[in-house]
């Protein structure tokens, strides 16, 4: 329950960053996500949830360098 209520905040505050979300659809993903991710997570193991936070680490690289790309051109 505990951990739910405070998804739900964290998604909340994710939709304050992020451009076209409300707080309360943020709250809902939130909710959401930490109802699904445990569930996801078992059936994943060890090495699945390795593998997803490399992906997620690599992605999160990729879309740095192209926004500092895109802000280094000259128009």
């Amino acid at each position: 329950m505990l951990g739910k209520i405070i998804s739900a905040m964290v998604g909340k505050k994710i939709a304050e960053r992020t451009h076209g979300m409300s707080d309360g659809n943020g709250a809902l993903v939130g909710l959401a996500i930490a109802t699904v991710a445990p569930k996801v997570l078992r059936r994943m193991g060890p090495g699945g949830v390795i593998a997803a936070a490399a992906g997620g680490w690599v992605v999160s690289r990729y879309l740095r360098k192209k926004q500092t790309r895109q802000r280094d051109l000259p128009y």
